[in-house]
């Protein structure tokens, strides 16, 4: 059976419909609070998730996109709490300084110590991700339980990150973990309540990452 539709795309070229989608938010989002560096992980934001409520939610750490460029460019590393976080972020803008994107969550040391300890393999990944990557990006868009694993670290003085990319999605302790995050002085980019995921971490680094690329 021949099926046909009178709709047609304004463009089928990749380039036009991210600006076209661009021009879209900023006209539909209208004024806000977001300086000019924050507004690109924003506009990337609502580009990822289709979601207004969402990217009016964010909240940044003063210096949250001069540190998350300063990590990039030093070629530090960028740690994704899972696989789907590491696939979307662009890998070419991170390694053009040294970098590289990270997941340890499918370790098998990982696997086995969080068996052994009766505990989330987010938890004992975030252990061995400070081990080696300090000074780095960390991107979590799932799991609560990385990210307050993380703030706990943070606060005991043994974990210095570069920037924390925390805005995991869900109901069990999401919401709680991004208050929390919200309470250090270290820099970061969240978002208040339950919503959040893989694409708003990934859109987030990623947009970062173009800043870096563009000052050459």
């Amino acid at each position: 059976m021949d099926f046909k539709t009178e709709f047609k795309p304004l463009t089928v070229q990749p380039q036009e419909i991210e600006e076209k989608s661009f021009e879209m938010i900023t006209e539909e989002l209208g004024p806000h609070p977001f300086t000019e560096e924050q507004y690109p992980v924003v506009q990337r934001v609502i580009h990822a998730s289709a979601d207004f409520e969402l990217g009016r939610s964010l909240l940044f750490h003063k210096d949250a996109i001069r540190a998350g460029i300063e990590a990039i460019r030093q070629g530090r590393k960028v740690v994704a709490d899972v696989q789907m976080v590491q696939v979307g972020i662009s890998k070419p803008r991170i390694e053009k300084f040294g970098g590289e994107v990270k997941v340890y969550i499918s370790d098998p040391d990982v696997m086995a110590e969080a068996k052994r300890l009766n505990t989330t393999r987010a938890i004992i990944s975030i252990r061995k991700a400070i081990r080696e990557a300090e000074g780095g990006i960390y991107a979590i868009g799932n799991a609560p339980t990385a990210l307050l694993e993380l703030i706990r670290l943070v606060k005991e003085g043994e974990a210095k990150p570069g920037l924390i990319v925390g805005v995991p999605v869900g109901f069990v302790s999401a919401a709680e973990s991004k208050e929390e995050l919200a309470k250090l002085d270290i820099p970061y980019i969240t978002n208040l309540g339950r919503k959040g995921g893989s694409p708003v971490a990934v859109a987030a680094v990623n947009a970062i990452s173009l800043m870096a690329e563009r000052l050459g």
